[in-house]
């Protein structure tokens, strides 16, 4: 194996994960970020996020002196022969992605390139952006002669909850930009290619993808587009399977049983939430409407999305009536179970609609301890039971698996009243049957 010097620039959460992982495989890593907090919290192998897995790899590698975090700038980039750009690129109100974080790391960078260095962009960023970065980097201002460069694209398909599994067994690599930069950055994965490290699964080689910047930059909004557009897609059936008396359960599952379409996101429900799908999704639609082109597929499941979460407050209000006053409790408040992550999450876009009828709000979940302020009226229960003490009404918002293993004898104690909308579907239909406990889900 090839070992490098790799500097990476952002050490939130695809920047630690990756910053952790490359030095698991071997190589010598240098995180760099300006919040020095956050550097001395990596230090000492407290991931600032909740991740299963990384804060015990994240131990190990600094015990061997693989990884460091640091925030000066000339420690990180001295002798790199690899920069990785790993820096948030969060959506703007006119549906653009903000640069300015990279923008703001292309600075930093300029001015300590090497020849030769090959600088690797992992942030997700619209077509066209990797001749952006090359370009900046070309203009910058420096006080020697200006070094050879490489700009390749390297997508992201991290899912929280499973980061660590995803950049070791992964589908793909996908390297975007000229040969030579690209084959470098080959040279980096190639543990992952090969799979060869202790637990490395030789039956199930990822595959590489080799292209230019600007496909390598489409594939990911294309990927994420795809992904939410079959959730999405599955809600559209759950709802009219309601109407005609099927059952979305028995509909979906023989869909996804064909190899054309795979059972994966396929489930019906409160819909996608999170910070990848809604962003990525938006800034495709964006990049359509800036060539004429009006992505009517891809407007079409923000809308359906949308409307799962509503259709959750008219199903409370079709039981009882007037939310004002009534007593609700929500099960899971991360966007997807295995993480805290509270951006877009459907459960908290459920607590602010609630909150504004007047309900009084109660929630529980596995990992997630705390609220943004404007929810400070929503009870943090310690387990599910004291969520749902005197609740007028539960709703299953995360589909945590400990939630499949709750006791309806135990919540129709609790309770005041008798609603339990599983808008996740993964509750058992049998073990409510005589509890007293009216149990209501999406497509069915």
């Amino acid at each position: 194996m090839i070992t490098s010097k790799v500097a990476v620039i952002g050490t939130g959460y695809v920047g630690a994960v990756t910053s952790t992982c490359l030095a698991w495989l071997g190589h010598d890593v240098w995180g760099l970020d300006n919040d020095a907090a956050r550097v001395e919290s990596l230090r000492k192998a407290q991931v600032p996020f909740y991740e299963p897995g990384l804060a015990e790899m994240l131990r190990e590698v600094l015990l061997a002196g693989r990884v460091h975090f640091t925030a000066d700038r000339a420690e990180a980039f001295s002798g790199a022969e690899i920069v990785f750009l790993c820096v948030g690129t969060p959506l703007t109100q006119s549906g653009r992605p903000d640069l300015s974080q990279l923008e703001s790391a292309v600075h930093k960078l300029s001015s300590q390139l090497q020849h030769g260095t090959v600088v690797v962009n992992k942030s997700t960023v619209p077509v066209g952006s990797g001749n952006w970065l090359r370009t900046m980097l070309e203009d910058e201002p420096l006080t020697k002669p200006r070094p050879s460069l490489h700009v390749v694209s390297n997508p992201e398909f991290l899912r929280e909850g499973s980061a660590i599994e995803d950049f070791l067994y992964p589908d793909r690599i996908v390297l975007g930009g000229d040969p030579e930069g690209v084959e470098r950055v080959v040279e980096i994965y190639e543990p992952v290619l090969q799979q060869a490290f202790a637990s490395g699964r030789l039956d199930a080689l990822p595959a590489l993808i080799r292209t230019d910047l600007a496909s390598a930059e489409m594939i990911k909004y294309a990927a994420n587009a795809f992904l939410a557009t079959k959730i999405s897609f599955a809600n559209e059936i759950s709802n009219i399977c309601e109407l005609v008396g099927a059952d979305a359960r028995e509909v979906l599952p023989a869909i996804g049983a064909d190899r054309r379409i795979g059972r994966q996101f396929l489930s019906p429900g409160l819909g996608w939430g999170g910070s990848c799908f809604a962003k990525d999704v938006a800034a495709l639609i964006e990049t359509g409407s800036e060539y004429g082109y009006r992505a009517a597929l891809l407007r079409a499941a923000v809308d359906v999305n949308g409307g799962q979460r509503a259709s959750v407050i008219r199903r409370l209000q079709a039981d009882l009536k007037v939310l004002k006053g009534r007593r609700i409790a929500l099960l899971g408040l991360s966007f997807k179970p295995g993480t805290d992550d509270l951006r877009d999450a459907p459960a908290i876009d459920l607590a602010w609609r609630l909150l504004s009828s007047g309900a009084v709000l109660s929630a529980y979940d596995p990992v997630v301890r705390s609220l943004p302020g404007d929810l400070g009226a929503v009870r943090l229960g310690d387990d599910v039971y004291d969520a749902a003490s005197g609740a007028d009404a539960v709703v299953v918002a995360t589909d945590w698996p400990e939630f499949r293993d709750l006791k309806p004898e135990l919540l129709r104690d609790v309770m005041r009243g008798v609603l339990v909308l599983d808008a996740r579907n993964i509750l058992p239909v049998d073990a409510f049957t005589d509890s007293g406990l009216q149990l209501r889900g999406f497509g069915w």
